[in-house]
């Protein structure tokens, strides 16, 4: 059989692309190739700004046109590291060669060898990857959940006043309503949504095992660490002083383990609509031109959440064997965390598009009242916890003298339904007071759902 034309081996990179290419900009090799040039120019700029080793500072003219060096990266870029990287076989020493030869091109032939000066691979990887992960994370991910977080936040406030069955452990149970059960999982993404935005993406910039050995053999008068720390903290990034040849990845198993818990969340989202839309508590809007399935013409299938509960698994798969693998290095080096990183995007792909299939899902789907009515209506037993614990207050205040009401009510509901009429008559023939048999001949299933609607309107920083 003859070859394909060259293809995308990774869904992310075809059938799913436009839905993912915001990472690309900083979680291709591209992008991370970028934000190494990025990192190379700012550290020259900090050494000559200091006039060290002879140097003087550059005028604001040539450190605009040596910014424009990442700032302008393309193509043209991308294929001369592609070829130099083919004979060096080292990824970062080509971003170095790159930067020299754009320096001789720029006339800056002067300040050529302070290009990666005492610097080992890892302090500019660290500092590339913080910054890729970190605009990653902050620029797409985090504002693609928080749509999502937004949009649960609407829905909540539209059926706030919704009654329906809940069903723990799949029975009938103590009626909610769909804004408040909505509300939950609103709640339960803006915790780990804020332990995102905090996470501190750290880097490392202190040689080859972390000593700045070279460069206090090379100038030992300048503070070399606190100089570090400023160029690292100047690049929008945390600065970690102590670290072996790398920086220990502690960061990044943190956020990638909230970023896999947000997952978890959103998909028991999911799989909680998916339930709803099966119960007929949701119907799902026709869209225009599309076909549920290839043989059943009247099928619409909850794909949107389908496909957000498989692209959540693999992300968490993903995400958990970088936070796995990332901890740990053997003695000062290994170079188990270079592939494994190369993965992030990957990670964060699939998570990504779980969060644009979940946000469009939601915008398909209509609340079926009159199904949530009929549910609660089937299932008067579900007063029976009102009535014990009325009867209970009862018996506690004097005015009344059952000996055991949940006894009672057991008998009268376990494994039964119960109409509204028997249910009344029960409650009339109770030994209770007269305002409470009152309160509890007034009160229906869709009635019995305590705060819920007052629930909905908390928010999880005002907690």
């Amino acid at each position: 059989m003859p070859a394909l034309p060259p293809q995308p081996l990774s869904p992310l990179d075809g059938r799913y692309r436009a839905q993912v290419a915001g990472l690309t900009d900083h979680l291709s090799e591209a992008g991370l190739n970028r934000a190494r040039v990025e990192v190379e120019v700012e550290w020259l700029i900090v050494l000559t700004d200091r006039a060290l080793f002879g140097t003087s500072p550059l005028s604001e003219e040539g450190k605009a046109r040596l910014r424009a060096l990442y700032l302008d990266f393309g193509q043209a870029e991308i294929d001369w590291l592609a070829d130099k990287e083919a004979v060096t076989r080292h990824d970062v020493k080509a971003v170095e060669y790159l930067v020299r030869d754009r320096l001789t091109e720029l006339g800056l032939d002067g300040i050529a060898e302070l290009t990666h000066f005492a610097c080992t691979s890892e302090d500019v990887n660290s500092a590339s990857y913080a910054l890729t992960v970190r605009r990653a994370v902050l620029e797409v991910w985090l504002p693609r959940l928080e749509q999502v977080i937004a949009t649960l936040r609407e829905l909540a406030e539209q059926h706030r006043d919704a009654p329906m069955l809940a069903r723990t452990h799949g029975q009938p149970a103590t009626p909610t309503t769909m804004g408040k059960e909505l509300a939950v999982f609103a709640w339960r993404l803006e915790r780990v949504a804020a332990q995102v935005r905090g996470t501190d993406f750290l880097a490392k910039f202190s040689g080859a095992t972390g000593t700045w050995s070279a460069h206090v053999a090379a100038e030992p008068d300048v503070d070399w660490p606190e100089l570090s720390r400023a160029f690292i903290e100047g690049l929008g990034i945390g600065f970690n002083p102590l670290t072996t040849q790398i920086e220990s990845h502690d960061w990044q198993v943190e956020l990638y383990d909230r970023i896999r818990h947000a997952g978890g969340i959103l998909h028991n989202l999911a799989t909680d609509i998916w339930t709803y839309i099966s119960l007929a508590y949701f119907t799902q809007i026709p869209v225009a031109g599309a076909t549920g399935s290839s043989t059943m013409p009247h099928k619409i299938n909850p794909i949107r959440f389908e496909n957000a509960e498989a692209n959540l698994e693999i992300s968490g798969g993903l995400l958990a064997t970088l936070a796995g693998t990332l901890v740990t290095s053997r003695l000062q080096r290994d170079l188990t965390d270079s592939t494994t990183q190369r993965n992030i995007g990957v990670a964060l792909g699939h998570s990504l598009l779980a969060l644009d299939n979940l946000q469009r899902g939601l915008g398909e789907i209509s609340l079926a009242q009159p199904v949530l009515d009929a549910d609660l209506e089937a299932n008067q037993e579900v007063l029976a916890e009102a009535i014990q614990t009325v009867v209970r207050a009862e018996i506690a205040a004097g005015r009344s003298q059952i000996s055991d009401p949940y006894a009672l009510l057991k008998d009268l509901t376990r494994g039964r339904r119960v109409g509204a009429d028997d249910m009344a008559a029960f409650v009339k023939g109770l030994d209770i007071g007269d305002a409470a048999r009152e309160r509890l001949l007034a009160l229906t299933p869709r009635t019995y759902t305590g705060l819920a609607s007052q629930l909905v309107d908390l928010r999880h920083d005002e907690s």
